[in-house]
């Protein structure tokens, strides 16, 4: 069973699926595709990825690939929780530039569906988070790119203090949305 809510940018949504418990645990079917095209989301999955992050604060982001290589992704944690950010760099967007933030955990067992068109991004907020993450490109190194975290133009509160969040060189390097080429013109 398969709910879809709307974020306040309609191209992201919120999937949340069905966990059925017990004594022993769980079940929970993540990802079906009949399911997903009886919403309205036909999208061709091409490759899973999963990240461990072992402190709070660790920032990964913003991150996107540019056509032909763009990316839909479905995120979720089966451990931890993340704030997840999905900023809209489709030039000719009405809602270019403006932000969702939704909160993902591995107790509130929601996903969201990111869809090419995006720069995506998150932040750990618990220790040893884990994302997982479906995309429907695979990786081509010369067409990843990213946005600045910190882009004062974006205006995104991360939910911790900048001294407290940990990043790669790369992800400390991205340009401002000012800056960056028009890749979904």
């Amino acid at each position: 069973m398969l709910h879809v809510e709307s974020t306040a940018l309609p191209a992201v949504r919120i999937i949340e699926s069905k966990r059925f418990g017990d004594h022993r645990g769980f079940f929970s079917e993540t990802y079906s595709r009949q399911a997903f095209a009886e919403a309205g989301i036909t999208l061709d999955f091409v490759q899973d990825n999963h990240s461990l992050s072992a402190a709070v604060g660790t920032l990964r982001g913003l991150h996107f690939q540019a056509p032909p290589f763009a990316q839909d992704k479905l995120i979720r944690v089966p451990r931890g929780r993340i704030l997840d950010i999905a900023v809209d760099i489709r030039v000719s967007s009405p809602d270019f530039g403006k932000f969702v933030a939704v909160e993902l955990s591995a107790a509130n067992w929601r996903q969201m569906l990111v869809p090419a068109g995006f720069a995506h991004g998150f932040v750990t907020l618990e220790p040893d988070t884990e994302v997982i993450y479906k995309v429907s490109a695979p990786y081509a190194p010369e067409h990843d790119h990213g946005l600045a975290f910190d882009d004062p133009a974006l205006g995104i509160d991360w939910g911790l203090p900048a001294e407290r969040l940990i990043l790669s060189d790369k992800d400390r390097r991205h340009p401002r949305l000012a800056e960056l080429p028009r890749y979904f013109a």
